[in-house]
């Protein structure tokens, strides 16, 4: 039986969530609803801007594949976590949040004088998150981070379509799936968002490589990787990338492809606060029932019940206590 249910190779970001308005990003010249790379001084000018107009409403520690991870570990898996942050306050706060959650992680010697990523998170009234990211020293991930002997020692590894933007974390992340497949490691991935499929797509298809064992999107992004209009026809193009696979659908729910079946997850009701972390809950709840025995059918459930009510509170996940009493609801 392997040490770690699931190893996770992602950004190390440090989320500032804001309640905005829609009228902000038209002053601001911001596109809503996708994740914009911007330089340190554009993110420390919005930063101001924000927290004078709207002030600061939540500081967690993000990253697509660190909620992922956050999630599964919360549920009771075992996971690992390999990323970068530098040796800085900001930092500090990273890597506080992973150990004080049981998260075995690679940052545990001396880190690099640097900046540690941040992420700003705008919340809209429909709860659509915009988010203006600089990377600061996560964008320096490479293989030198991975940690191969805790990697062999997995269920699956975990990586996350942000990494695609940059050369070394993009490499990292190819290294790492070489490593997992040559050691019966299964191996699974997000897309992130659909500004990675817009603008990376190239990027995203070196990532994938000869495929995986589980493509973790949403609709859109499944619709404009495959350069489809429908998801019946986006849906039977993924199967030439991955071997299985799950798809969100906002308040319609979800799809799965276990290799041979299609089975549909039904949506649950709720007010929407803040869909920020929402797939990467679903990921992190699917991935722990799956390797914890569970059919496609409980984990699709679970996935739906956790990320259902991610999006009905602020933060890109939910407070650990929250989880196992989701859970005990589910399985």
């Amino acid at each position: 039986m392997a040490k770690y249910q699931i190893y996770g190779i992602g950004n190390a970001l440090v989320d500032k969530e804001f309640e905005v308005t829609d009228e902000f990003f038209a002053q601001a010249g911001i596109e809503k609803g996708q994740m914009t790379l911007i330089e340190q001084s554009q993110q420390e000018a919005l930063l101001a801007k924000l927290t004078e107009q709207f002030g600061l409403k939540k500081r967690a520690g993000g990253g697509s594949a660190a909620n992922t991870i956050f999630a599964a570990q919360y549920l009771g898996s075992k996971t690992f976590y390999t990323c970068n942050v530098a040796n800085d306050e900001t930092g500090d706060f990273f890597l506080k949040d992973l150990t004080s959650a049981g998260i075995d992680t690679n940052l545990g010697g001396e880190r690099e004088e640097g900046v540690t990523g941040k992420c700003m998170v705008m919340i809209t009234p429909d709860a659509e998150r915009t988010m203006n990211t600089y990377l600061g020293i996560t964008a320096n991930l490479n293989h030198s981070h991975i940690n191969e002997a805790a990697l062999k020692d997995s269920e699956y590894l975990y990586f996350e379509g942000y990494l695609v933007s940059s050369d070394t974390a993009r490499n990292a992340a190819i290294e790492g799936k070489k490593i997992a497949q040559a050691n019966g490691v299964k191996t699974a991935m997000t897309f992130s968002d659909p500004a990675m499929v817009q603008f990376f797509k190239d990027g995203l298809t070196d990532m994938l490589g000869n495929g995986v064992d589980l493509l973790f999107c949403n609709e859109e992004e499944a619709l404009g990787f495959t350069g489809t209009e429908n998801l019946t026809d986006a849906m039977s193009a993924l199967k030439s990338v991955t071997k299985t696979f799950a798809i969100t659908c906002g308040s319609k729910g979800a799809v799965l492809f276990d290799g041979n079946n299609t089975i549909e997850i039904a949506p649950h009701n709720v007010t929407a606060i803040d869909s920020n972390g929402a797939g990467d809950n679903f990921a992190g709840a699917f991935l722990h029932a799956l390797t914890s025995g569970h059919s496609w059918e409980e984990s699709g459930k679970l996935a739906s019940k956790i990320s259902a009510q991610v999006v009905s509170q602020f933060g890109p996940r939910l407070a650990a206590e929250q989880y196992p009493v989701l859970k005990s609801e589910v399985l």
